[in-house]
């Protein structure tokens, strides 16, 4: 049986034999659902039957009976770069691919918005990129004629010291008298959050964060205060204890990255309600493709240690409550868009999180803490109408999202046959 399109005059009645609703920690089983094509209608467990004036008048049975698929949400990409390709390894072709345009980088980045929602991905953060294409794809999806894409939204060029690590996704502090005007400058530019660089990056050959923090303690709290003030959201690139300090005690939404986190900034990062996007992928790429990027059996032997600790970090921070959210970091070397968010689910599974716990940072957990403008990631009443069919469940291992499924977005309905490509979109 193929699921009717919907309207908001054609709600449709899927019976189901399982619900994974984004944010429960066990699965609801024998769930009836009812949406039209703009929001959920109702949502009953354990065979709870929907009132009759939510369904057509003559209907008695449901549209959609399928004891053996699960529904689940449609899943948020908590960290791209859509300005980025993504797929490519080559270092030169990237370093060319950057040079171009802004026009031609957000051509390019438009391309793959309608794969997005195909592959099941309905609602995308993007974490920054200088030449605002971030910034265009979320003003088009507000727009009266957008085209089929996922949820955008961007913070537009992140924030960064000039010399520092960022300048190709940042635009400097410097440019501003201070942290308040910067801030400012990015709410005026249309930034939906504000995006901070305060540390550099991993060091690959000697497996660590050698260098110091670029901003300060300070800094990061005048930023994160200018960003209250405006109504926004901030998250924070921070990798290294130090830097991880001072991103969680001055007070950021979410720590994106967080490589070498303390048992201890897990525990603070609970009690502060602090999200953690771990971003595994672009470490695990580095792996993957070893030999192209020239790195010794020394070096790889670092990149298995990082990610060794990364996950037993994930693992005690899940024990201790921490809001995890999935975000892949696409557009950075090897993570392609899509697929890359696809295999962060199946990384963060292969360090020990539960499936099910890694479904709900993909969709639920993400959703209500990162206080996007839109109501998804939960089967709940009164969120949109946009989610995942499948006779794969991925209870069993969240590889199978891969798998055929139907997706369901704002009541089109779409079919994508099985996806093994990680050379991305």
């Amino acid at each position: 049986m193929t699921l009717p399109p919907t309207t908001r005059d054609h709600p449709v009645w899927l019976h189901v034999g399982t619900l994974l609703d984004g944010t429960s920690t066990t699965p609801a089983r024998d769930a009836h659902i009812v949406y039209d094509g703009s929001e959920i209608l109702f949502v009953g467990r354990n065979g709870d039957l929907p009132p009759r004036d939510l369904v057509r008048g003559d209907q008695t049975t449901p549209d959609f009976i399928a004891p053996d698929y699960t529904l689940l949400p449609g899943l948020i990409e908590a960290h791209a770069h859509l300005f980025l390709e993504g797929g490519e390894l080559a270092l030169e072709k990237r370093a060319a691919y950057i040079k171009r345009s802004p026009d031609d980088l957000l051509s390019e980045a438009r391309k793959r918005l309608e794969k997005l929602i195909r592959l099941g991905i309905t609602a995308v953060r993007d974490a920054g990129d200088k030449d605002g294409v971030g910034l265009a794809l979320s003003k088009l999806y507000l727009s009266g004629n957008r085209p089929l894409m996922p949820y955008v939204e961007s913070p537009g060029a992140a924030i960064h010291h000039r010399g520092r690590y960022g300048s190709f996704m940042g635009e400097p502090l410097e440019d501003f008298p201070s942290p308040h005007d910067c801030v400012a400058a990015r709410v005026k530019a249309g930034a939906d959050r504000i995006k901070l660089i305060p540390t550099g990056i991993i060091d690959f050959k000697k497996g660590l964060v050698t260098s110091a923090p670029q901003m300060t303690l300070d800094e990061v709290r005048q930023l994160v205060a200018a960003a209250k003030f405006f109504g926004r959201q901030t998250f924070a690139h921070a990798s290294g204890d130090t830097g991880i300090d001072y991103v969680i005690d001055g007070g950021v939404d979410s720590v994106e990255h967080g490589f070498f986190v303390r048992d201890d900034q897990l525990a603070k990062m609970c009690d502060r309600q602090t999200a953690w996007v771990p971003t595994f992928a672009p470490v695990q790429e580095q792996i993957d493709h070893a030999d192209v990027m020239g790195w010794t059996p020394e070096i790889v032997t670092n990149l298995r240690k990082i990610i060794d600790r990364h996950s037993s970090s994930l693992v005690k921070a899940h024990g201790m409550g921490v809001l995890i959210v999935a975000g892949s970091d696409a557009g950075s070397v090897g993570v392609a868009h899509g697929p890359g968010l696809l295999y962060e689910m199946e990384l963060m599974e292969r360090a020990g999180l539960p499936a099910l716990a890694v479904i709900n940072a993909a969709t639920g957990v993400s959703s209500a803490r990162l206080g996007y403008k839109e109501k998804f990631g939960r089967i709940a009443p009164g969120y949109l109408s946009r989610f995942i069919l499948t006779k794969y469940s991925p209870l069993k291992t969240v590889t199978n999202l891969r798998r055929a499924k139907t997706v369901i977005f704002d009541g089109a309905v779409f079919e994508t046959g099985d996806n093994t490509d990680d050379k991305g979109l």
